[in-house]
């Protein structure tokens, strides 16, 4: 018999067997299965290079993990995904082997599916809601794990779906950026038919997903293929074009947009306003990561400039410092340290984030604070001035105030400085709107359950509304505020058009339209 029939036989075997192993398991037995790892490359090979860290589940682990769902009567993990996934379901198709309806039944709510399942912290959305964590107190289902397994698997299989949109309405409407926010909103809105253009001040599409995120992470092609399914259903990409400066909202308006998600993020870096701040060598993680992760310059063959020396501290406890710390590893720091002001157990970090630093050799210097730079005859950092910390009482954030030491200064040698104690919103659109109502933080205000903006036509999501965020909170603002430009555009159109049926004549429009 022909390989290829033998081979779909098994196939359609192996298909009834998950199916009848379904039927067969009760709860119990389920709940009695160990939660797998998903299987990483070893530290002391991936420190010294860029390849992706976790190396995704295999089929048989996938399933594996997959039947550990009960398959809840009140799925509370979907409560605790900020784009509204249905788990329950694509978590079974994969229980069942089928792995191409898994990854469809994801992109019916989540633009981005191979992404997420890199980068978010399931760990305190969906997984935290799992019924093994609510109440049985037991590891959750791996979520974020079948997530990227089945967005990994019909990308590999070449069988990518692209989701139905609706017939087109021929109405305009832009997202200015294209980061996590405005990727999830450009989706939707394809969807439901509108004509959907997303303008990006940089080079490359992604914006966060690209300049903030090195490859170890998240790599490059999965954004990229990511954003090539979002043009495959007609969102339309300009790049090197700055809301703001190259043109404003006005200028939008007139090319016929009829509304517009402000998606541009939190790239403006804070600093610590310590002196020897501004010598050479001491950047932003911003700055820094933009320079290696988007612009090449950690290869040789590139002329863009970094310094990254023998001696690199990283300033902060955050998912951006340790990026920056390990990729000052990859390219070579001898030396790559953590200087944190709280412990460790205080760190906003994700878990998984700070056990692959510790295992890569990164050094954590907790609660210690910078208080000086120095440099050589040339300005560049040589020396950084250290101070000890002990925890007081908690602060706003209920975590335990940071209190100095007197008398426990020292210095340590660095030769690079990579500050990442958080960032501010992107200026840009709200010093081009003065209408447009901004926190004193530079944030955009907005009706926190419709996305939009004191200027009726103008929505916002992600950072440039919360600060410095997660990704997936940002998609799930941007769906948000899909959903409610829907709204508000088709309660626009009805009221158009109910003028309209006011008037008698053409003429009676025009001198309504010159009041």
């Amino acid at each position: 018999m022909d390989s290829s029939i033998l081979a779909y036989l098994k196939k359609e075997r192996d298909k009834e067997w998950r199916v009848e192993l379904r039927n067969k398991l009760k709860a119990k037995d389920r709940t009695s299965m160990d939660r797998l790892d998903m299987p990483e490359e070893e530290p002391g090979f991936r420190n010294k290079n860029y390849v992706e860290v976790n190396k995704g589940l295999s089929e048989e682990q996938a399933i594996h993990e997959a039947q550990r769902c009960i398959d809840c009567a009140n799925p509370t993990c979907i409560e605790g995904c900020p784009v509204g996934i249905n788990i329950p379901k694509f978590v079974k198709k994969i229980e069942a082997g089928d792995f191409l309806g898994a990854a469809k039944t994801l992109k019916e709510t989540n633009a981005l599916p191979a992404v997420c399942g890199r980068v978010c912290p399931q760990e305190v959305q969906c997984e935290q809601t799992c019924f093994y964590t609510q109440k049985l107190k037991k590891p959750p289902v791996a979520i974020g794990n079948l997530e990227r397994f089945a967005a990994d698997y019909e990308r590999n299989s070449g069988k990518i779906s692209i989701p139905e949109v609706g017939s087109r309405n021929g109405i305009k409407v832009a997202s200015v950026g294209s980061g996590p926010a405005g990727l999830a909103f450009a989706g939707d809105m394809i969807k439901m038919g509108y004509d959907v253009t997303v303008f990006e001040a940089l080079h490359e599409i992604g914006g966060v997903l690209k300049y903030g995120i090195p490859e170890f992470r998240l790599p490059n092609k999965v954004v990229d293929i990511e954003v090539e399914n979002l043009k495959q259903k007609g969102v339309k990409f300009i790049t090197n074009y700055i809301v703001g400066k190259t043109g404003t909202i006005e200028d939008l308006r007139k090319q016929g947009f009829a509304a517009f998600l402000i998606g541009s993020g939190a790239g403006l870096p804070s600093f610590m306003n310590i002196p020897g701040e501004n010598f050479i060598g001491i950047y932003s993680s911003n700055e820094y990561l933009t320079r290696i992760n988007l612009m090449n310059a950690a290869d040789p063959e590139y002329d863009t400039p970094v310094i990254s020396g023998k001696y690199v501290a990283v300033i902060g406890g955050g998912n951006t410092a340790m990026d920056s710390v390990r990729t000052a590893k990859r390219i070579g720091a001898k030396r790559a340290m953590i200087i944190y002001r709280r412990s460790i157990e205080e760190m906003p970090a994700r878990d998984e984030e700070i056990k692959h630093a510790q295992e890569e050799g990164i050094e954590f210097l907790n609660l210690n604070n910078p208080i000086e730079y120095f440099a050589d005859e040339k300005g560049r950092v040589n020396k950084m001035k250290i101070q000890k910390m002990r925890l007081g009482e908690p602060d706003d954030s209920g975590r335990r105030r940071p209190v100095p030491i007197e008398g426990s200064e020292y210095t340590i040698d660095v030769d690079t400085v990579i500050v990442s104690v958080g960032v501010s919103p992107n200026p840009l659109i709200p010093q081009s709107m003065k209408e447009l109502d901004v926190s004193s933080w530079g944030t955009i205000k907005v009706n926190k359950d419709t996305m939009q903006s004191s200027v009726p036509d103008v929505f916002a999501a992600g950072d440039i509304v919360r600060g410095g965020a997660t990704v997936i909170l940002a998609m799930g603002d941007g769906r948000k505020a899909a959903a409610s430009m829907d709204r508000y555009i088709k309660d626009k159109v009805r009221s158009i058009l109910s003028l309209v049926k006011e008037f008698n004549t053409i003429g009676d429009i025009l001198s309504f339209a010159n009041k």
